[in-house]
């Protein structure tokens, strides 16, 4: 078997662009629109809306983190979710790379801030998307009803600036802090993210006896 492409344009293992329900979205995504940046807002809005974040169900698998995964599933965190708008891209032509930073959270609910230890999220994922020159980062991570349940400003991608998490949230309380950002991959660094879960966050598991939308629908904020 040939060694899967790995680079900015093509399929990766876990970016895994040439999938057939990958290519299929993003295809629906898109539309009749042709201009990389116009296909790219569809595709951010079309991952961002339309696949749950949900981090309680965390699989570091190659399987589990794959973009596919996404589609399959119907939800995903951050990582994979990100993988998918990078997936997405590539699939219509438009170069893209997954991200990781390390952001300080103050908005996760009391069940993920026990089992993580730290209201840091170390490794967040984004997606890097390359439009006329330019790499701009994008976030499609926290979903349009998600960000309404906990009063969080929603993420807007108009593909000529970056769209990273607000400071704040609606109500002017601290959201998000970005404290590191660790670079851009053709293709997911598992190796690196299996590390930092076992440096930071030795005690968390998959929360298969809890919910994440009930959690943050008894904490959402008014």
């Amino acid at each position: 078997m040939n060694a899967v492409p790995q680079n900015a344009a093509g399929a990766a293992a876990m970016v895994d662009a040439g999938h057939p329900a990958v290519i299929a979205m993003a295809k629906d995504a898109v539309g009749a629109a042709t201009n990389p940046r116009d296909q790219a807002v569809k595709l951010y809005y079309a991952v961002r809306d339309g696949f749950r974040y949900d981090p309680y169900r965390i699989d570091l698998s190659v399987q589990g983190l794959k973009a596919s995964k996404v589609l399959a599933d119907g939800f995903g965190w951050c990582v994979p979710k990100a993988a998918l708008l990078a997936a997405a891209c590539r699939a219509v032509g438009i170069p893209a790379r997954v991200g990781l930073a390390d952001v300080r959270n103050h908005l996760s609910t009391a069940r993920l801030r026990e089992v993580m230890g730290t209201d840091m999220f170390y490794g967040h994922g984004y997606t890097a998307i390359e439009l006329d020159g330019h790499w701009i980062k994008a976030t499609p991570a926290f979903n349009v009803e998600l960000c309404n349940k906990m009063n969080m400003h929603t993420l807007e991608f108009d593909g000529t600036r970056d769209s990273i998490y607000h400071p704040f949230d609606r109500a002017g309380q601290r959201h998000m802090e970005y404290v590191r950002f660790r670079g851009e991959f053709d293709d997911l660094p598992r190796q690196e993210i299996l590390a930092i879960f076992a440096e930071h966050y030795p005690r968390m598991a998959r929360l298969d006896d809890a919910s994440w939308e009930q959690d943050v629908a008894g904490e959402a904020r008014d």
